[in-house]
């Protein structure tokens, strides 16, 4: 059975600009990269990175685009564009689940991917539709 994962907007960013703060088993688990086939990233988590710098809730020291290049390098990440099928299912998500566009792409993503999600948003986290941990 393959392994994969889904890298949580904030776990994308974090690992990439401030691994101390994730959780001591997502960093275990990303180092190790023959512990899973394959990381994914939702096309939606450019997107919110990319909000965070326009509204100056983060800052980075070099020009974005070559941040986010940077950080697409990730061994084994594979980028998982918002298809026609993900952005329905992201609609439609087995209740309850909060009204976040974002997350919920990310949750439909996980759930066509057969993926866990690396987060620590704690409502993915009590979201029982979806795999997750930290």
């Amino acid at each position: 059975m393959s392994m994969k994962y889904l890298l949580d907007t904030h776990t994308w960013v974090w690992w990439n600009m401030r691994p101390q703060n994730l959780s001591r088993k997502v960093t275990k688990l990303i180092e190790n990269i023959n512990g899973y086939d394959e990381l994914l990233l939702s096309a939606i988590s450019p997107w919110e990175l990319s909000k965070l710098l326009e509204k100056g809730r983060i800052g980075i020291s070099c020009k974005p685009e070559e941040w986010i290049n940077t950080a697409l390098e990730m061994p084994k990440l594979k980028f998982v564009h918002l298809t026609p099928m993900i952005a329905y299912r992201s609609t439609v998500l087995p209740k309850p689940f909060h009204d976040d566009p974002a997350d919920q792409i990310i949750v439909a993503t996980a759930r066509e991917e057969n993926a866990t999600i690396l987060t620590k948003d704690k409502r993915i986290l009590d979201y029982q539709y979806v795999k997750s941990l930290w």
